[in-house]
């Protein structure tokens, strides 16, 4: 006598659902890299009609209560050359973009821009198009 058993076992894989979760991940992460501020330091910066395509290899932020930022971090103006120092290392002609509020007065962008001198860095002040 032959046993039979009762449900049979289907052998096949959908994936169907594996798919859709693929897509709702890509959707999810395209949205949210979307969001993402590169600038999280608000600043009115001067307008200028002429635009630079240069990529600088990081930013230096003076806000309008005179706080300085390397990308988004905040360093005192004291510490500010060896921090740059550090970041740029031994780069062949490293690039810097400089972002002022157009509240800061001149003499802190031309400490900053001494410091881009005396260490041999291309500094590109930055603005925004009219």
């Amino acid at each position: 006598m032959a046993i039979k058993r009762g449900s049979k076992v289907d052998p096949s894989f959908s994936s169907s659902s594996m798919s859709d979760m693929v897509f709702l991940l890509l959707v999810f992460l395209l949205v949210a890299t979307t969001l993402i501020n590169p600038n999280a330091i608000k600043l009115t910066l001067p307008k200028s009609s002429n635009q630079l395509t240069e990529k600088p290899y990081t930013t230096v932020s003076i806000t309008a209560d005179l706080h300085y930022y390397v990308e988004t971090d905040p360093v005192p103006f004291s510490d500010l050359e060896s921090v740059l120092q550090s970041k740029l290392g031994s780069m062949e002609e490293p690039t810097i973009s400089l972002h002022c509020d157009k509240t800061v007065p001149i003499d802190e962008v031309v400490k900053v821009m001494n410091i881009a001198k005396d260490n041999r860095y291309r500094l590109i002040l930055a603005t925004s198009p009219n």
